[in-house]
């Protein structure tokens, strides 16, 4: 079975002999080497190139051991490059090259030279993996799979099953194309022990890795709730009966979010027009090692689908806050209170904002107020949404907010416009 991931193809495509270094970066097992050593390299087949004109190297494979060193690497590669049409140069795992930085900076100069890296150890697993290449990178970061993605990949499984499968174990390519239940869950789990939490712990030269576990397990059984070092720093002593710094604490926030295990929603103040700096959010990049980290024992559908949305915003290219809206109101003594009300998500896009609501079900009418009740104080005309779980067709109240499902939200890439 394979997945297009057309999204990304399009992004390569797109930026083709733009004399910059193309660096997929994302978290690991996502799909990075699959979409530049056969969707990529398909798409340059098609298109006419020939083989001695693409230059592939996996340089995690033995053989080719002895391109790891980097004088090695440079020589190989340009003996290949015989003429002065394009040479497509396609490196895997190329942080396994002592010096790399120097190896790649040297076909910047160099116009009929375009090249492609991807990576997935430290460096290339952290955030600031473009400023290796002195600003002349560009960054083209790689998701898990979509339910969307794997709705066009397995068109056999019905909206209700597709859910079910997204919401236990998540969109890591190699979980969903396993068999079972049981080896899906298993591959999540060793996955996050094994491949995870190494990369960091080696990377970071973590020392007491009892300490960062919890800190783990209690980000993870928190997900979607707002938090800051301090808050986090109270929990652990309640959750291990041990004291860890708000300092330590976040040095190890910043290690999940470097690794892409995590991702940090900022809170911003929509009347104020400016971020707040403390607390904020936390949601795991893929749901199912979240899970898997829990041993699928938290399986709390309404946080879960908030995270969901989250990443699938982000997917989309927008970049995603919480919003908070001041509201005045009376409290029981009748004097005029201020009160902060949150709004799940600002997203912004170019000219593009939405305000979107993320809400597992409206039972009531004192739930539909609920929801609404942020996006209603909101002084702007930028577009208000709540998404439901239910399959529902398309409704609009009439102050304009619009209530959608998240079948039709996450399946349809234009579910935002409608």
């Amino acid at each position: 079975m394979d997945f297009s991931r057309n999204r990304y193809l399009a992004k390569l495509i797109g930026h083709r002999h733009n004399h910059l270094i193309k660096v997929i970066t994302g978290m690991r097992r996502s799909g990075k080497s699959y979409l530049l050593f056969t969707l990529f390299y398909n798409y340059l087949k098609d298109k006419g190139v020939d083989d001695s004109h693409i230059i592939r190297v996996d340089l995690e494979d033995r053989r080719n051991k002895a391109l790891r060193d980097p004088d090695a690497l440079l020589e190989y590669i340009d003996s290949r490059m015989v003429d002065k049409d394009i040479f497509y140069i396609l490196l895997d795992e190329v942080q396994l090259v002592h010096e790399f930085e120097d190896v790649l900076n040297s076909y910047l100069n160099i116009p009929n030279a375009d090249v492609y890296v991807t990576g997935s150890n430290s460096k290339f697993l952290s955030k600031d993996v473009i400023t290796e290449f002195r600003g002349r990178g560009d960054e083209i970061h790689v998701f898990p799979l979509s339910p969307a993605e794997i709705h066009e990949a397995m068109p056999e499984l019905d909206w209700q099953q597709l859910w079910e499968l997204y919401l236990h174990y998540g969109g890591l390519p190699l979980t969903v194309l396993a068999n079972t239940e049981k080896e899906k869950a298993e591959y999540l789990k060793t996955l996050f022990k094994e491949t995870y939490l190494k990369d960091i712990k080696e990377r970071n030269k973590v020392k007491n890795d009892m300490e960062m576990e919890v800190l783990l397990n209690i980000i993870s059984s928190s997900i979607g709730s707002l938090t800051n070092p301090q808050k986090l720093a109270d929990t652990f002593v309640s959750t291990s009966k041990s004291k860890l710094s708000a300092v330590t604490i976040k040095q190890y926030l910043d290690y999940f979010t470097d690794a892409f295990l995590v991702a940090k929603a900022e809170r911003y103040d929509i009347k104020g027009k400016k971020y707040i700096s403390t607390p904020y959010k936390y949601y795991f990049s893929d749901i199912g090692l979240r899970n898997a980290r829990l041993n699928f024992r938290q399986i709390e559908e309404t946080h879960i689908m908030e995270n969901v949305i989250y990443n699938e915003l982000c997917l989309r290219g927008y970049s995603v806050d919480v919003g908070v809206v001041e509201i005045r109101e009376r409290d029981d003594k009748g004097n005029s209170v201020r009160k902060q009300i949150e709004v799940d998500f600002v997203c912004n896009q170019g000219s593009q904002r939405y305000y979107i609501q993320s809400a597992l079900a409206l039972p009531s009418p004192e739930k539909v107020q609920q929801e609404l009740r942020p996006l209603r104080n909101i002084p702007d005309s930028f577009k208000k949404i709540v998404i439901v779980k239910d399959n529902i067709l398309i409704r609009r109240n009439e102050d304009g907010i619009v209530t959608m499902g998240l079948k039709q939200f996450l399946l349809d890439e234009r579910s935002l416009e409608l």
